[in-house]
């Protein structure tokens, strides 16, 4: 199927080329934009058009009309031209029909207020070695999984050849992304060395007031689902301090209303590229300066963690190491992993599933695993979240090398009305993260190690 997928691919992209047909819309893709009555279309062209979109709900032989804005916009010597629509007054649970132009697309709209349904997640997926492209498109379609949260690093990269892998990964998605919403987050790979550029224009998300969509947040059933950048820390150097206070502030605000809220969405779910923890050895992330950065800040710049302890948040999800790793949960380099550690948790619920595929290889542990760390594979793969209800998550990886088999399953339990708070850590003390001890080839390893003693 993959191999079909990229011929055909190549076929329309030559065709379009050789007809001159700048103006056909393609690499459609759907997001959410905060109200559940509502959906964004974003789309490209390569020259300029005035598109509207009509859509209408399949069968009833009536039509709206979602007026078109366009944004040219040049990378690598290439303009493009980016459009987006908002397709308003949709019904619940239905099937609207939409088109671009002489392209027509579907999608279905979820219940209201839907207190059960199915995410795929996943993060670091190119458009070369995309290993578990196919059976992300295959399941999608069948209707697995209601939308798509992307961890970052996307196509690897969309600005690769002057942009053109970013386009041909979209297409690629577009069968699956143009009939359901395609949520992202910006990766290290998403820097263009143009301040994320082609992550900015290629990409709609719920309005956060800052005309910035590296980080948003939205609610859905159950569950308050929140973007954070880590890139506005890893690239402090080019693009400066203030991305980190400027999202720092929102967040804050926003977790904070969230966790004010819980009658209404009991769950905090949050998502970003880089993690707080891992062990990995194969990589310096796990031990870095940049890794303790995005955890606990540095100079002015608040870190992450703690406001995530502050506000009860319930799940991250991350991305960046090339694997998969659930951890127990985890607070300030504390964990609980007794038998019942996933019933009412003492802290957040960290996993890593950024093992979908790209240039690189598997990545690789440590021989001994960390007593943190509940569960680890190496296998490319991404993951299912089924909100099941207010009290039950369950997450299942799948494994793309052992011919989509589950590699780990798990529950996260709690009771209505429970929320996690540092008095009840502080009642309860987990176990201390033991001693960091590097492989003896990690070189990298052991000079953040030397750095961190230095600090102390």
């Amino acid at each position: 199927m993959r191999s079909l997928i990229y011929a055909t691919l190549s076929l329309i992209v030559f065709a379009r080329e050789c007809s001159g047909e700048g103006t056909t819309p393609d690499q459609v893709h759907l997001s959410f934009t905060g109200d559940m009555t509502e959906m964004a279309v974003v789309w490209n062209t390569f020259a300029d058009a005035s598109q509207d979109v009509s859509y209408g709900k399949k069968g009833s032989g009536s039509s709206s009309i979602a007026k078109g804005s366009s944004e040219a916009w040049v990378y690598g010597g290439i303009t493009r031209y980016r459009h987006k629509a908002k397709m308003t007054g949709l019904d619940y649970s239905s099937e609207y029909e939409y088109t671009i132009a002489s392209r027509t697309f579907s999608f279905k709209t979820l219940s209201k207020d839907p207190q059960s349904y199915r995410v795929c997640v996943f993060g670091d997926l190119g458009y070369w070695h995309g290993n578990s492209t196919e059976s992300i498109i295959k399941h999608g379609l069948a209707g697995d999984f209601d939308f798509i949260v992307h961890l970052g690093d996307i196509a690897y990269d969309l600005h690769t050849d002057n942009g053109n892998v970013g386009d041909s990964y979209l297409n690629v998605f577009e069968p699956l992304i143009s009939k359901m919403p395609y949520m992202v987050i910006a990766g290290n790979h998403e820097d263009d060395y143009q301040n994320f550029t082609n992550y900015q224009k290629r990409f709609a998300v719920p309005d956060n007031g800052h005309n910035d969509n590296q980080f948003y947040s939205f609610n859905l059933g159950p569950v308050h689902w929140v973007g954070v950048s880590t890139e506005n820390y890893g690239y402090y150097y080019s693009y400066g301090m203030d991305p980190v206070f400027t999202q720092y502030e929102w967040l804050k605000n926003d977790l904070t209303n969230a966790n004010a809220n819980r009658a209404a969405q009991p769950w905090i779910f949050t998502f970003q590229h880089r993690p707080f923890y891992c062990s990995n050895v194969n990589s310096a992330e796990c031990q870095s300066f940049e890794n303790r950065l995005v955890r606990t800040g540095w100079l002015d710049m608040p870190g992450l963690e703690p406001l995530f302890l502050q506000t009860s948040v319930d799940f991250g999800f991350w991305g960046h190491e090339h694997s998969y790793e659930r951890f127990y949960p985890v607070a300030d380099r504390q964990y609980w992993n007794d038998p019942n550690a996933y019933v009412n948790p003492k802290a957040p619920v960290y996993l890593i599933s950024g093992s979908a595929g790209c240039h690189t290889p598997d990545a690789w542990f440590t021989d001994q695993p960390w007593p943190w760390s509940a569960a680890r594979n190496n296998d490319y793969g991404w993951a299912i979240v089924t909100i099941a209800n207010r009290t039950h998550v369950r997450v299942e990886q799948i494994s793309i090398d052992k011919n989509e088999a589950t590699v780990d399953d798990f529950w996260v339990i709690k009771d209505e009305g429970y929320t996690h708070s540092g008095d009840m850590r502080r009642a309860s003390p987990g176990t201390k993260f033991p001693a960091q001890k590097c492989h003896f080839k990690d070189v990298a390893c052991q000079r953040s190690l030397k750095e961190i003693n230095e600090e102390l």
